[in-house]
């Protein structure tokens, strides 16, 4: 087995200046990239802090007891994230993902999400308000997230066997606490609830049917996401992906599925229904999908931006660097100059990390832009 090597190197402030153009322009809505895909989808950051050490994501060699993290101060405040994301909203965003680290423990979040909540589009429609969650705090806030308007959540979960899943977390977190979480969620109303769970193989794929036969029929969407090289600490191998093709397979050996439409332009998951004894797709036993990170590249639609826990603007999950609009919006910017910054550098994009490496051999990486930003710094 080859040597896993772990980076010690530490480039979160690794930015670019936002630059407010001499002419400023109102926004249109209709921004489009290099490649003609729209900005549709903000996810924002609301901690680098995470009480899981996901190997994949935050592993204890790197996040242990002597790392760094952010000081409070370098942190977007609630009003500093909402006055961005609502310029965001005039140039074409409709759904805002909270993320982290996790979020939840990015103390009265709530608040925050009260406020992302008085959110309108241009024409008056309120927008899809979402949260991805490691699910250990959700039983204990589930209800505040509701009332302050959170509509859906994602939980992050990487198996049901207690032990793998403590292995898969690594702070010996069981399972049983998650699905509280979860079960809370579907109780106090969150809707359209989604599991996602990482799927590394010789970890947790065994874990495949248990975790559809636990969900199928429940309500809850689950998603399996093939295991990627989301950052330079994570010791990534290709002998360590399942393709979703077989993760399909192994699903259809015990349980009849049938392929779904997309549910909307640059959706990642690839839906599958539950099928009847007929043949058909039945709503009440629910569906999967599978997000194939790896071998099916889904730049062409991709219409999502990042903004990091310090106001950094990336365009790509692998991206290796960012645009500083905390320095706008500390330095006296008005809503109008910051929003004329923000344009151009959508408009100037052209990343698609993913199609590019999957032209290349299986082991190899483009890496267009130098070493990647952190997943745990930009959220998924």
């Amino acid at each position: 087995m080859a040597e896993r090597v772990i980076p010690l190197i530490d480039e979160r402030a690794a930015s670019r200046s936002a630059i407010v153009p001499s002419v400023l322009q109102a926004p249109s809505g209709l921004l489009q990239d290099q490649w003609g895909r729209p900005l549709r989808d903000l996810r924002i950051s609301v901690t680098d802090r995470c009480n899981f050490r996901c190997n994949y994501c935050m592993p204890k060699e790197v996040f242990d007891k002597n790392y760094q993290y952010l000081p409070h101060s370098s942190l977007l405040s609630f009003e500093e994230i909402t006055r961005l994301a609502k310029l965001f909203v005039q140039h074409g965003v409709r759904k805002l993902r909270l993320t982290g680290g996790e979020p939840l423990l990015r103390k009265n979040i709530e608040t925050l999400i009260a406020q992302l909540a008085k959110l309108r589009t241009p024409d008056g429609q309120p927008l899809d308000l979402t949260l991805t969650t490691n699910a250990s705090l959700l039983a204990r806030k589930a209800q505040a997230l509701k009332d302050a308007g959170l509509n859906r959540v994602t939980i992050s979960l990487d198996g049901l066997d207690d032990e793998v899943f403590r292995q898969m977390n690594d702070v010996d977190f069981p399972v049983s606490d998650v699905l509280t979480g979860i079960q809370a969620a579907q109780s106090v109303g969150l809707s359209h609830i989604k599991v996602n769970m990482v799927v590394k193989r010789g970890t947790n794929d065994d874990q495949i049917l248990p975790m559809a036969r636990y969900f199928r029929g429940t309500g809850i969407t689950l998603r399996f996401i093939e295991y990627m090289d989301v950052g330079a600490t994570n010791g990534w191998r290709m002998d360590e992906v399942l393709p979703s093709d077989e993760v399909i397979a192994r699903l259809r050996s015990e349980l009849p599925l049938i392929p779904l439409a997309p549910s909307s332009r640059g959706e990642t998951a690839v839906r599958w229904g539950y099928a009847d004894a007929s043949g058909q797709h039945d709503p009440q036993l629910g569906e999967v999908g599978v997000i194939s990170s790896v071998t099916q590249a889904f730049c062409g639609d991709c219409n999502r931006a990042r903004l990091s826990t310090e106001g950094q603007l990336y365009l790509c999950l692998f991206a290796s660097q960012g645009w500083d609009l905390r320095s706008l919006l500390r330095g006296g910017a008005s809503d109008a100059e910051i929003s004329s910054a923000i344009a151009p550098i959508w408009q100037q994009r052209d990343d698609r990390y993913s199609q590019l490496r999957s032209e290349l051999p299986p082991d190899a990486s483009p890496a267009p832009h130098g070493r990647r930003i952190e997943m745990s710094y930009i959220g998924g």
